[in-house]
C-alpha cells in the first residue's frame, strides 16, 4: 500500500512539469457536430489546446470564453495576397484575429501549411506573408501575445536518418529557411513541424520494428553520428529537425509538433493501420509528452504536440487511412480509448495483443485487386490518371494531398518545369496521382484519391496527356 502511494506521488510530480497535448480540428466532412458541440466535447475531454485550418467565424465564436487556446490558419491560397499586400494582411488580422481576441484565446497563427510541397508554388511568398501578418499583429498590439509560424513536413529535410545527420533541403536553406528562422528567433516564436512515424513505418515495415514505432519496449537504435540511443521513431524524427536547426546555428529555436497521429483503419496495403496500433501510438505519445520526457538530443525539451485529428473526416481524399485518423467518430464516440489528460494517464496501460510471427512486426501481404486500384502483381504497365469528369474541388483536394502528405514529387509540374504543360488541373493531377501510384509500387488502393482517379493499361497518349508525364513517373522509383 505504501509503495503504491509513493509511486502515485512520484507520477504526479512527473506529470506536473510535462509538455502539452492539443488536437487538430479538421472539418473535411459532411457529418460533424456543430462547433458548439465540438467545444463542449473538447472541454469534457480536458483538452486545452486546439488547432484549426481556417478562421471560420462559427468555430471562433464557439471557442469564445472556453479557456481553450487556439491556433488558426491562413490558408496557402492566401499567401500571395498576404505577401504582396500589407493591407490584405492587416485586414485579415483585423477580421479573423483581433475581432475575436482575447475572448477567443488565439495564441498562434499558422501561415500556410506544408507550403514547400504546395503544388501552387507558394514557397517564395511564405516569409513575406509571415512578416506582414506579424506587422498587422503589432498594429493591433497583439504581437506579444500571438506567435506567427508555419508548419513544415519532414519532406523539407534533405536527410533525416540518422537523426544526427538531419539537414534541410539545400535549395530551401538560403531563400526560405534562414530568413524564416531569423524571423522566428526575432519574434520569440517557434518552428511548427508535422511528423508522422506511421508513414515511415508503413513504407519500411520490413526494417522498422512496430514496437519502435509505437513507443513500446524495444532494444532501441544507436545513432552512429552521436552515439545516442533511440527507443522510438517519433524522437528520432524530431531530433532530425533539431539537428537540421543546429546545422544552421539555430539551436535556440524551439519546436512545436503541429500534427502527428496514427490511423485506425487503412487499405490492405497500408501496413500497421489498425485500432490497436492507433491507440498504442497516441496513448504512449501522450504519456511521453505529459511526463516531461524530451528527446535524446534535447532531454529538457517540453514539447507541445497536437494530435491529428479530432474526428474521422469522411470527405478527405486519398487512401482509407486519410479518413481514419480521428480520435472520435462524428457522433462523438471515441474510436478507441486513449488518455488525453494527466488524470486519465494515471490509469493508462498499453495492452498489446499477442505478438504475431516475426517478433510482433506486421508483415505485408500481396495486395489484392481492389476498387480504384490495380495490383502490380496482376498487371503489366499500368498508370494512375485523373478522371476528367471528377468534381473539380475534389480533384484539387486530391492533388493537394498527393503533392503534400502523399509525398509525390510535384517539382516537374511547377511553372517552367519539364511537365508544366499542359497547364490543366487534370494533367497536373494525373502526374501527381501517377507519381504516388508508382511510388507505392502500384499497390491495390493506391490509385483511389477519393474516387477522382482510375487505373489505365493503354498508352498514356490515348488520354490526351503528355506521355512524358508517365515516362518520368515510371522511371523515378
Amino acid at each position: 500500500m505504501h509503495r503504491f502511494i509513493i509511486l502515485t506521488i512520484l507520477l504526479s510530480l512527473a506529470l506536473a512539469d510535462g509538455g502539452s497535448i492539443g488536437v487538430n480540428y479538421g472539418r473535411i466532412a459532411n457529418n460533424l457536430p456543430s462547433a458548439v458541440k465540438v467545444v463542449q466535447l473538447l472541454k469534457s475531454q480536458g483538452l486545452t489546446r486546439v488547432k484549426v485550418y481556417d478562421t471560420d467565424p462559427a468555430v471562433l465564436r464557439a471557442l469564445s470564453g472556453s479557456g481553450i487556446k487556439v491556433t488558426v490558419d491562413l490558408p496557402n491560397q492566401q499567401l500571395f495576397a498576404a505577401a504582396k499586400a500589407p493591407s490584405f494582411a492587416s485586414s485579415w488580422v483585423e477580421r479573423n484575429v483581433a475581432a475575436y481576441y482575447p475572448h477567443t484565446q488565439i495564441e498562434s497563427i499558422a501561415v500556410g501549411n506544408e507550403v514547400f510541397v504546395d503544388p501552387h508554388n507558394t514557397t517564395k511568398f511564405l516569409v513575406p506573408a509571415m512578416k506582414n501578418i506579424q506587422k498587422a499583429l503589432t498594429k493591433h498590439n497583439l504581437d506579444k501575445d500571438i506567435k506567427v509560424s508555419s508548419p513544415i513536413a519532414l519532406s523539407a529535410l534533405a536527410n533525416s536518418y540518422p537523426s544526427s545527420a538531419g539537414s534541410f533541403r539545400p535549395e530551401l536553406v538560403d531563400p526560405v529557411f534562414k530568413p524564416m528562422l531569423d524571423f522566428l528567433r526575432e519574434t520569440g516564436s517557434y518552428l511548427m513541424v508535422n511528423v508522422y512515424p506511421f508513414f515511415a513505418y508503413e513504407s519500411n515495415a520490413d526494417v522498422i520494428s512496430l514496437d519502435y514505432a509505437l513507443f513500446r519496449d524495444n532494444p532501441g537504435v544507436v545513432d552512429p553520428g552521436n552515439g545516442l540511443r533511440y527507443y522510438n521513431l517519433f524522437d528520432a524524427q524530431i531530433d532530425a529537425v533539431f539537428s537540421a536547426l543546429s546545422a544552421l546555428k539555430y539551436d535556440d529555436v524551439k519546436i512545436v509538433v503541429t500534427e502527428t497521429g496514427w490511423p485506425s483503419k487503412g487499405d490492405s496495403n497500408e501496413v500497421g493501420a489498425s485500432v490497436e496500433n492507433a491507440a498504442a501510438y497516441n496513448g504512449n505519445l501522450v504519456r511521453k509528452i505529459l511526463t516531461a520526457a524530451g528527446t535524446p538530443l534535447r532531454p529538457k525539451a517540453d514539447l507541445t504536440v497536437y494530435l491529428f485529428a479530432l474526428f474521422n473526416e469522411n470527405q478527405k481524399p486519398g487512401p482509407t487511412s486519410e479518413r481514419n485518423f480521428g480520435l472520435f467518430y462524428p457522433d462523438e464516440r471515441r474510436v478507441y480509448n486513449v488518455p488525453l489528460t494527466v488524470e486519465e494517464l494515471k490509469d493508462y496501460h498499453d495492452r498489446p495483443s499477442a505478438p504475431v510471427s516475426g517478433g510482433g512486426q506486421q508483415k505485408e501481404t500481396p495486395a489484392p485487386v481492389v476498387s480504384g486500384g490495380v495490383s502490380k502483381s496482376t498487371t503489366g504497365n499500368t498508370w494512375c490518371v485523373a478522371n476528367p469528369d471528377a468534381d473539380k474541388v475534389k480533384l484539387q483536394a486530391a492533388l493537394d494531398f498527393a503533392c503534400g502528405e502523399g509525398g509525390s514529387d510535384c517539382g516537374p509540374i511547377q511553372r517552367g518545369a519539364t511537365c508544366y504543360d499542359p497547364n490543366t488541373l487534370v494533367a497536373h493531377a494525373s502526374f501527381a496521382f501517377n507519381s504516388y501510384y508508382q511510388k507505392q509500387s502500384r499497390k491495390g488502393g493506391s490509385c483511389y484519391f477519393g474516387g477522382t482517379s482510375y487505373v489505365v493499361t493503354q498508352e498514356p497518349s490515348e488520354y490526351s496527356i503528355n506521355p512524358f508525364y508517365f515516362y518520368f513517373a515510371l522511371n523515378m522509383f
